[in-house]
């Protein structure tokens, strides 16, 4: 293909199709490539399959994104397929699968990598979204030492500081909300650093939202604090894939062009009752 064949061709990074990653490349792929990243490269091509059923243009390429060389090689591979105009990073694992440890190499260390390799490939004009969680707001904000950690640390660095010690953190729910805060952190100083290319990059915080990762969640050792968020909250339901697609979205569009580096939290309340104190932390 000649170089500006590639310019031409517009190029979407969907880095963890599951079923929120896919929910949003279904919103956003149309007329692009659409490029699926994931730890589970057999799952990933049953995911490109059934796109290419729908319609779209799916190229695949496995990657764990704990592994700074692989994040940088999915970056140079979709570079060199065109130009990069969206880029969805929702891979990540949740408290009740992972431990503390590999919760800070993927959830928080991996998309620190990802905002990182993107930055340098990003084309002008694009956009990017980390999908974080309502985690990340629910034991926030933290002291203001470690929020400025947390966002400005350089990423090589980031699992040396202290308070990311396994022993200091003791959970895995502890670590999954540190990672998520994270998250929304990193989100706002990468703001800066996409803006260098004309490039904008949001996260969003979604509830308890249906999907495997949370349906483990549902039957895991917390599935009665989640029975009584969902009694609680202004939604009284939870929330599904195509909710957070639609906003993811917005965030990725044109409409949303004054937007970046922002958080969009969208739990059906679930926030505001821990404010308001009628839900207690678990």
């Amino acid at each position: 293909m000649s170089s500006e064949n590639r310019a031409a061709k517009e190029i979407v990074v969907v880095i963890g199709p599951g079923s929120i990653g896919l929910a949003i490349a279904r919103r956003v792929g149309s007329g692009r490539t659409l490029l699926l990243a994931g730890h589970d490269e057999k799952a990933s091509q049953a995911a490109a399959e059934q796109l290419r059923g729908e319609g779209y243009e799916v190229a695949v390429q496995a990657t764990d994104i704990s592994d700074p060389a692989q994040v940088e090689a999915l970056a140079a591979t979709a570079a060199g397929m065109g130009a990069v105009t969206q880029v969805i990073q929702a891979a990540g694992v949740s408290p009740t699968q992972a431990t503390v440890e590999r919760l800070l190499h993927v959830d928080l260390l991996g998309t620190a990598y990802v905002l990182d390799a993107f930055a340098r490939v990003i084309a002008p004009g694009g956009a990017g979204i980390v999908v974080a969680s309502m985690a990340g707001h629910r034991e926030s904000p933290y002291t203001r030492e470690i929020e400025h950690a947390l966002a400005t640390t350089e990423t090589s660095r980031l699992l040396a500081l202290p308070f990311l010690q396994p022993d200091a953190i003791g959970s895995s729910v502890h670590a999954y909300a540190l990672s998520k805060r994270a998250n929304s952190l990193r989100v706002q100083t990468a703001a800066a650093v996409w803006g260098r290319r004309g490039a904008r990059v949001n996260a969003v915080s979604p509830g308890v939202i249906i999907s495997p990762l949370a349906l483990d969640e549902l039957s895991g050792p917390r599935r009665e604090w989640f029975e009584t968020v969902r009694e609680v909250s202004a939604a009284k339901r939870f929330g599904t894939s195509e909710e957070v697609a639609a906003a993811a979205a917005f965030l990725l569009g044109r409409e949303a062009g004054f937007i970046t580096g922002a958080d969009l939290l969208m739990d059906g309340g679930v926030t505001a009752a821990l404010r308001a104190g009628e839900l207690t932390t678990p």
